[in-house]
């Protein structure tokens, strides 16, 4: 408040003249204005990946053709023949035993070759105490339990793509096959390794530790022993394959459907 009796005195208004760095600045600021509305600048980054993934997302979201469901379905199916056929086969030759010592590898059980004089899987476990190595039991191979159950949830994730149609349902069952996989092959390597390497120093016979083959013919001591995939690590294989198929006939379509209406 102005006390009475008093005239209030006020700052004579002065335009200040801006420093040559003020201007400067200005002139920066604008130039950075014009090339943001420059129409030859180069395109937002930003803007092209919200394009990449909006395209991914559409595809995700596209109804999958009628063959690529199929594939789906017949993929489902063939892994019937996992429950019927071994996954895997490792074969014994020795001077000892000619027509080879047979062991099989189901997806749920161990089972050795038979004649009515021999059970192939008691004579390897005799064997393998002789070196030290463990017997073979199905009690100490866990995946004995889970594999089937992890096999079943394929066939119905295989089903539930082909059923509902999408092409993010048959992405999902395609990646979880990928690494359902990988796992199974260093589940399978591991148990050869730990086998081989964890050997009884006490044992009648010393061997050097050693890995049976996952896949070929290795000599082994005295042994020749094979080791090959057998009918139901084909139908798996044939599984990722008819999957790998149903995607890329999907994307096939769908790229010529975006292409039309490009036109």
């Amino acid at each position: 408040m102005i006390p009475t009796g008093q005239c209030s005195r006020t700052r004579p208004f002065r335009l200040r003249e801006r420093t040559p760095a003020e201007n400067g600045h200005r002139q920066v600021k604008k130039m950075g204005n014009e090339s943001i509305n420059d129409t030859s600048a180069p395109p937002n980054r930003g803007k092209w990946c919200n394009r990449v993934l909006s395209a991914e997302f559409k595809l995700l979201e596209e109804p999958l053709p009628l063959v690529s469901r199929a594939m789906a379905a017949v993929a489902g199916l063939i892994l019937i023949l996992t429950f019927i056929f071994p996954l895997w086969n490792m074969t014994f030759f020795s001077n000892q035993y000619r027509d080879g010592l047979v062991l099989d590898l189901y997806s749920f059980k161990l089972e050795g070759g038979k004649t009515p004089n021999r059970d192939d899987l008691r004579e390897i476990n005799s064997l393998n105490h002789y070196i030290g190595m463990r017997p073979l039991l199905e009690s100490d191979f866990g995946e004995f339990i889970w594999l089937p159950f992890a096999i079943g949830g394929l066939m119905l994730l295989a089903f539930r793509a082909a059923v509902l149609g999408k092409m993010s349902k048959l992405v999902d069952v395609f990646v979880i096959f990928v690494y359902f996989s990988i796992y199974s092959f260093w589940s399978f390597y591991y148990r050869l390794y730990t086998y081989g390497h964890n050997l009884d120093p006490t044992a009648a016979i010393t061997v050097e530790p050693f890995t049976p083959p996952l896949f070929g013919t290795q000599e082994v001591g005295n042994f020749t022993v094979h080791s090959y995939p057998m009918l139901a690590s084909y139908a798996l294989f044939s599984y990722g394959i008819l999957l790998a198929a149903a995607l890329f006939w999907g994307w096939r379509v769908h790229l010529r459907a975006v292409k039309a209406k490009a036109l």
